[in-house]
């Protein structure tokens, strides 16, 4: 069977987010990686390095069967580029959230190196086509609406960069704020969401850094985190730089020896906001 250079043999319809119909007439093999953008999405783009979360519909092109899909029970999956096969990572990498793409690659870029962890009835050599609708993507850096808070917070340096926090001279607030300084324009950090995000922290009583978790970011269930974090982030857009007063309650009531803070102490936080999924 010689390997097709193009993907026009197969058709796709549907609309995006619903269970697509592929069609491809059998025998059908690819020559090397390629992908289609059936609907351009305007999000931002995934990253080689990044996550993203997906419905897809696979088919083997041997046989011209879906395999596997994630529609009917509306599961979507999120994984990290760096983890998944060759063909999905190249046919991702730089597509934009909202996007429906066709991809079709060959076995050498899919499961040929271990068949047996392929989908059920793989055999080296299979092509294997996904339609994928990407719903979300990380990003590198908070990107979209600067937006100026009001007198008398903590004052962060601008840009994107690593911030700094500068304490005012004032009384530390009572109750807490949830300041956005930049609002991105990716899905909304929901309640029950897990996040990968970087982060200072800063004392307000000494106005020193005390907690540093910027320059590699962390991810983890947003429930698992302090309570400022799971109130003050929820609504906030992926792409978001957010500033966090927060009063011991909100903090750390009792103090901390990681980060170090005193009992009684508010900590500012400046976090940029990378990534949100479902947990």
């Amino acid at each position: 069977m010689k390997a097709s250079n193009s993907l026009d043999g197969i058709k796709v319809t549907g609309e995006r987010l619903k269970k697509p119909s592929v069609s491809v007439k059998a025998p059908f093999a690819i020559d090397q990686t390629r992908m289609k953008v059936l609907e351009a999405g305007t999000g931002a783009r995934a990253l080689a390095d990044g996550y993203v979360t997906v419905h897809y519909y696979g088919v083997n092109g041997r046989t011209g069967k879906m395999f596997e899909e994630s529609y009917t029970e509306n599961m979507p999956k999120t994984f990290a580029l760096n983890g998944v096969v060759a063909g999905f990572k190249t046919g991702l990498t730089g597509q934009q959230s909202g996007s429906r793409v066709l991809i079709a690659m060959p076995g050498t870029d899919a499961y040929d190196a271990s068949p047996s962890s392929g989908p059920e009835g793989y055999e080296a050599g299979d092509t294997l086509i996904f339609v994928v609708d990407v719903l979300s993507v990380s990003v590198a850096e908070p990107s979209g609406t600067t937006i100026t808070p009001p007198a008398g917070l903590p004052t962060v340096s601008a840009g994107t960069g690593k911030p700094t926090i500068t304490i005012p001279s004032t009384a530390a607030p009572t109750k807490m704020v949830a300041q956005t300084l930049i609002e991105g324009t990716e899905n909304k950090v929901a309640k029950g969401d897990s996040i990968l995000a970087r982060y200072v922290g800063y004392s307000w009583k000494t106005g020193k850094l005390v907690d540093d978790g910027f320059d590699s970011p962390s991810g983890g269930a947003l429930s698992s985190t302090i309570p400022g974090w799971q109130t003050g982030l929820v609504g906030k857009p992926v792409g978001s730089r957010v500033l966090l007063v927060l009063p011991p309650a909100d903090g750390f009531p009792k103090g901390s020896n990681n980060p170090p803070l005193e009992a009684g102490d508010t900590i500012v936080y400046v976090v940029d906001l990378l990534f949100a999924t479902a947990s």
